[in-house]
């Protein structure tokens, strides 16, 4: 199974290729991964499009595990049934989370 590295790895490939489409989302996302492979990402889906690993601000924060992550880049989950269920936390800008779907096709 990939790690949420490999996947963090991987959306940064893609949203440099895609730099323009990235630019539309207009915001910037912390992804804070709890478990094995996991680690804290800044996307930055803004002025300079890319993905740095550490720590940063962010406008929405995702918190999960990174187990859950990797399931829901690849298509195992959904971003909302694992919000409801409460294994995805938000924090910040609501709206931008609302986003993330979006998000998730410019990384496919």
């Amino acid at each position: 199974m990939a790690t949420a590295k490999e996947k963090m790895d991987e959306a940064a490939t893609k949203i440099a290729a895609n730099a323009d489409q990235a630019k539309t989302v207009g915001a910037t996302y912390k992804f804070v991964l709890d478990g094995d492979g996991g680690g804290t990402w800044v996307m930055n889906l803004k002025d300079d499009p890319g993905i740095t690993e550490g720590d940063g601000t962010a406008q929405c924060t995702i918190k999960m595990k990174a187990s859950d992550y990797v399931d829901m880049v690849e298509g195992r989950a959904n971003g909302q049934q694992l919000f409801f269920s409460g294994k995805l936390k938000i924090e910040g800008d609501m709206g931008l989370a609302m986003k993330l779907q979006k998000v998730m096709e410019v990384m496919k």
